[in-house]
């Protein structure tokens, strides 16, 4: 592979093998900046050895690749919120008690259904400085009010920190949140927030007044609210008042992508303004003049969009392509795809856990790699034809790309995904254009009626059209158990296929075979370690108990009626038997007593009826039992007590309490999470 012999992508490789490293592996900072001072001073050495000595240009190379790992540890370390010794995170007492928290909002988020939600950043604790994002959940009242970006708050309350999933094999919020440098939530009434009379008037404060400024000239002009919200997300990045309908059609279309601001819309941007400065001469100073507007819209539509990774990523990129049109030199895109990828981690190296940045390198990559093998297959005449196959062989390399990571984070694959985009890539470049037209007007307060309605229309027949795709559910593949081995070897699998059809030779031919045996392992010892498993599971069910016993592939189903009848769609069940491979194999009551791998299980429900005489080594309370503990320990002396999410809470602070003095362990699956016996 070509692109591999460029020493860039050596050094991003290093780079970004740097970042992994810390991640993974929570090294002291100490040791980190060490290594990096001791690389710097080998790096310094081969470089004047070489210059002496070309021989040694091996060495030379190698020091350079070391250094780029050490720096890109550095980075992800010095960028990283939890390292800075002001961090909220280092303060005493900050999740134990009440403090007084200064903060500043910086983001809106979706509302939940209690809450208005916000990123902020955190001032000070009380008295002292600190440093660090939260997020705000300010519960909502009858007056339902909204505060600005830019809004300095002080709330007296106490943080709680990002709680692990609940149940097994559901998604990790906690580790999102942290990904993106947030450690806790605070939580707070209108009435416990004091305002400041002081507002941060930053780029986040005034990019968010021009977005409310052109949704409120929207308004006014009636643009329709559901409309208006698809244009919000396609064309200024913010989903936050989109329907979960809406976007369920989108994913099920295989078009959830495009409500996400990426390298589609920036393309479509830069191509506009560039035709719209087509009449400025191509002088020097003319061509001069057209780059810096279009790098300035480029920026100024990436901070509108909320500077996301995709948008960012975007952002630079084609900057680069325009800085190297300007220059009359031919852009070599692997090149400025590297140097993209390099900045945006130099500054952000977060952005490299961001699901939307792994799909879009990846989907950008294969578009540059794969899409001319597929488009040489067939060479239409016809403009037309031609125009449809682009689009076709764009999408079907974005998608052959994108295809195994998609699988692993989403356990999903839309069959119809090049029907949607051969429908929706010509309407969506008329929505792009005449959206920014009419934004760009709305931000000066002049809505054209002649632009507004054809944008509406546009949007409404897109969703239309979205909707009947995505109803279509016999062609979505859902629930695909897929694990990090599978998504290994699935990438080995494409990329050396794809190396072999694009220079067939007797060496690529082994490499594909290899992977497809390595495919083969991963798939026999992923079998293997499922059948050798066996489990019990008490899992985090509100008001309902669920209780699952596996053996190996087979799933057996403890729960009562109105669970069972519906299990096959409860999605913590669902989420427990694609993360393990698993089937449900048989539904059944709850009894009051089970027996797994040699322990004996006591079930009390509601009723609080149970045999006489019985020794078991876990008690599972249920439904709020009315019993005494202390009375039953004197009958029973069970090794651990186990409340599921079915207990009324203050019940399980009483059970609670009495197991610490009895000295017997108390799990709360509400507290804890599930509970899981081997």
């Amino acid at each position: 592979m070509k692109v591999l012999q460029f020493p860039l992508a050596r050094i991003t490789f290093g780079f970004i093998l740097g970042i992994l490293f810390p991640y993974c592996l929570k090294p002291e900072p100490k040791i980190v900046f060490a290594l990096l001072f001791i690389s710097v001073i080998i790096f310094i050495f081969f470089y004047f050895l070489s210059k002496k000595n070309s021989t040694q240009n091996t060495y030379f190379g190698i020091s350079t690749y070391v250094l780029s790992f050490f720096i890109g540890a550095i980075t992800l370390i010095v960028h990283t919120d939890y390292y800075q010794k002001s961090n909220y995170t280092h303060y005493n007492s900050i999740f134990k008690k009440p403090h007084l928290i200064s903060v500043t909002l910086r983001e809106k988020l979706k509302n939940s259904n209690f809450n208005d939600r916000y990123i902020a950043i955190v001032n000070r604790i009380d008295q002292t400085e600190s440093s660090g994002r939260i997020i705000l959940n300010i519960r909502k009242d009858s007056l339902n009010r909204q505060f600005e970006i830019g809004t300095q708050l002080r709330i007296k309350g106490t943080l709680y920190k990002n709680s692990p999933p609940n149940n097994p094999n559901q998604f990790d919020y906690s580790n999102y949140l942290e990904n993106k440098q947030i450690y806790a939530q605070l939580y707070a009434d209108t009435d416990e927030i004091s305002i400041s009379s002081e507002t941060d008037k930053n780029i986040w404060y005034y990019t968010s007044r021009l977005r409310t400024k052109i949704i409120h000239n929207l308004e006014k002009n009636n643009f329709h609210k559901t409309e208006l919200n698809v244009a919000v997300a396609l064309i200024m990045g913010q989903q936050q008042d989109i329907s979960p309908e809406i976007i369920r059609d989108y994913q099920y279309a295989g078009a959830v992508h495009i409500l996400s601001v990426s390298g589609l819309h920036i393309g479509f941007i830069l191509l506009f303004v560039t035709f719209i400065l087509k009449p400025l001469p191509n002088t020097k100073r003319g061509s001069f003049i057209k780059l810096i507007i279009i790098l300035g819209s480029l920026s100024l539509f990436g901070l509108i969009a909320g500077l996301a990774p995709s948008v960012v990523r975007s952002v630079v990129m084609f900057s680069f392509v325009a800085i190297g049109s300007h220059l009359r030199r031919s852009v070599n895109i692997y090149h400025t795809l590297l140097v993209s990828m390099l900045l945006i981690l130099l500054f952000q190296p977060s952005f490299l856990f961001d699901v939307g940045f792994q799909l879009s390198y990846m989907a950008l990559f294969f578009i540059i790699w794969l899409q001319p093998l597929l488009a040489s297959i067939w060479l239409p005449k016809n403009k037309i034809l031609k125009y449809i196959l682009d689009i076709l062989t764009v999408s079907f390399a974005a998608q052959i790309g994108t295809l195994p990571l998609s699988i692993y984070y989403f356990h999903q694959f839309p069959g119809l995904f090049f029907v949607t985009n051969l429908i929706i890539i010509p309407l969506l470049s008329i929505v792009m254009i005449l959206g920014v037209l009419v934004m760009a007007l709305a931000a000066f307060g002049y809505v054209p009626l002649f632009l507004s309605k054809p944008l509406e229309w546009s949007i409404f027949y897109l969703n239309k059209i979205i909707n009947s795709i995505a109803s279509l559910e016999q062609f979505i593949i859902q629930n695909i158990p897929f694990n990090f081995y599978f998504l290994i070897s699935f990438y080995l699998i494409i990329i050396s296929t794809v190396l072999w059809f694009k220079k067939p030779s007797f060496n690529k031919l082994v490499m594909v075979l290899i992977s497809i045996i390595v495919l083969q392992i991963s798939y026999i010892k992923n079998g293997s370690d499922v059948r050798n498993q066996k489990e019990w599971v008490v899992f985090n069910s509100k008001k309902n108990t669920l209780i699952t016993e596996r053996n190996g592939e087979k799933v057996t189903i403890y729960a009562n009626d109105s669970i069972l009848t519906t299990c096959r769609k409860n999605n913590i069940l669902t989420s427990y038997l694609v993360g393990n491979f698993s089937a449900l194999e048989a539904k059944r009551r709850i009894e009051s007593i089970a027996f797994f791998n040699g322990k004996k299980i006591l079930i009390l429900d509601s009723l609080g009826i149970y045999p006489k005489n019985i020794k078991p080594d876990i008690l599972l309370l249920t439904q709020s039992p009315k019993i005494n503990l202390d009375r039953l320990f004197q009958s029973i002396q069970p090794k651990i007590v186990i409340a599921d999410a079915s207990n009324y809470k203050t019940v399980q602070k009483y059970w609670k309490a009495t197991c610490s003095k009895q000295k017997i362990p108390f799990h709360a699956t509400g507290e804890k999470g599930f509970y899981k016996l081997n």
